[in-house]
């Protein structure tokens, strides 16, 4: 059986957070298959809120990994979908 799993992760202060998720998201970089990160801009605000969605790929005890160590940093939730295919 083949299984998917897409993790949403909101960083709700970027400035202070940003580093953190970067570190534990190169960490975890070879079971990240893509990822997206988009946060509101506009001409006069950079907004601190951002959202990054992972589609994961290989063990999936390794993106629990990942996600125990999201978990960890405060200011960051996550949000987990996952997929099944036999």
């Amino acid at each position: 059986m083949h299984q998917s799993r897409i993790m949403g992760i909101m960083v709700y202060d970027r400035i202070k957070e940003a580093g953190k998720t970067q570190e534990v998201l190169s960490k975890y970089a070879a079971t990240i298959r893509t990822r997206l990160g988009f946060h509101e801009l506009s001409r006069d605000v950079c907004s601190r809120v951002g959202t990054i969605l992972l589609v994961l790929q290989g063990d999936p005890q390794v993106w629990d990994k990942l996600q125990a160590e999201l978990n960890e940093i405060g200011g960051v939730e996550v949000q987990i979908m996952k997929f099944k295919n036999s």
